[in-house]
């Protein structure tokens, strides 16, 4: 059974990474990062997510993201190719 004590939502992980909720859903729709589990509650969909799933997250951000705001410049991309 999932301990809600040692897991955390979507926005409280966000706030954590320093993306918006809306960005790290985006994120986990397309399987950039994954949260460890679903729950269903009031009809939809909620996510809960271990430390290590925040791990993962910040990875994701430092590898994909500059450090001021937003996302590496197409340049940048074919640069690092």
């Amino acid at each position: 059974m999932l301990s809600v004590n040692k897991t955390y939502s979507t926005k409280q992980v966000a706030k954590k990474v320093g993306v918006h909720w809306v960005t790290l859903h985006k994120w986990r729709a397309a399987g950039k990062v994954r949260a460890s589990h679903q729950i269903g509650m009031n009809g939809g969909k909620h996510w809960r997510w271990t430390e290590q799933d925040i791990k993962v997250a910040r990875k994701f951000k430092a590898e994909n993201y500059r450090k001021g705001r937003g996302r590496k410049k197409k340049a940048e991309v074919k640069k690092a190719k």
